[in-house]
């Protein structure tokens, strides 16, 4: 992981911590049924970021590493999560976690996956794995077309985005980066409906916490609040739009 990556959400982390989706409760449901979560189940959430994810397995009553070196994103997650005594935060990155070898059932890899470099951290979940151990990789897939409202968001995003295109996580969202990350044929995939409703203030926490959009004291930002205002009052309905996503997984063994 880069320095420039490493710090590039450090002045995004309040609205990343109000803004950014959670997860379906039908996905905590699935990974139960499916054996992944147990009750003596040892997990890293890897690129924990704010503890969003964190939270979703906490609520399971498994233990839980965050791995995170982003030093406001890993504050914000302790905090978030301060009442959890089975979190613990890991000032690490994918590539070298610090984890003891032979020590977790269960990595998760969430919105973060697309940061990391696959090779490295590829040979260090494989390291500190337990034997079986599994990989879950998850993260909310935002649906671009389903609504005339999403088109336009979606058109506002590239308007906008300083380098949208070349970091969207669509990029790595095809058979080939999981073929080679988990072996073909080695994992197993599914999806779950996920929604924001937000109000004006929380589709502007929404814009203002993707790296890619201008921030405040940018030279575009007072245009694209404007345009972005211009956005929700032609598409809200009782004072809300809402953001499609579908959540998606994937999971299994690493080979």
């Amino acid at each position: 992981m880069s320095e420039s990556t490493l710090h590039r959400f450090s002045n995004r982390v309040d609205n990343y911590v109000k803004c950014r989706p959670s997860y379906p409760e039908e996905l905590l449901a699935y990974l139960k049924q499916n054996g992944l979560l147990k009750e003596h189940t040892v997990l890293a959430d890897v690129g924990s970021g704010t503890g969003i994810s964190s939270e979703l397995f906490m609520r399971s009553g498994v233990e839980v590493y965050g791995i995170e070196p982003n030093e406001a994103m890993r504050q914000a997650a302790e905090q978030y999560l301060s009442t959890y005594t089975k979190f613990h935060s890991v000032n690490a990155t994918a590539e070298n976690t610090s984890l003891p070898g032979n020590s977790i059932d269960v990595i998760v890899a969430a919105q973060a996956f697309h940061w990391f470099d696959h090779e490295k951290c590829k040979a260090e979940f494989k390291r500190v794995l337990k034997i079986d151990g599994k990989v879950v990789l998850m993260w909310n897939d935002r649906r671009t077309d389903t609504t005339d409202f999403l088109k336009v968001y979606e058109d506002f995003l590239q308007l906008f985005g300083t380098d949208y295109a070349a970091i969207n996580h669509k990029n790595i969202q095809n058979e080939e980066v999981f073929d080679t990350f988990f072996g073909k044929g080695n994992y197993e995939s599914h999806r779950f409906y996920n929604f924001q409703d937000l109000d004006f203030e929380g589709l502007k926490g929404r814009v203002l916490s993707s790296s890619y959009m201008p921030n405040e004291g940018h030279t575009d930002y007072e245009f694209m609040m404007y345009c972005l205002k211009k956005i929700f009052l032609r598409y809200q309905e009782k004072g809300t739009v809402r953001l499609d996503y579908d959540t998606k997984i994937y999971y299994g063994t690493l080979k």
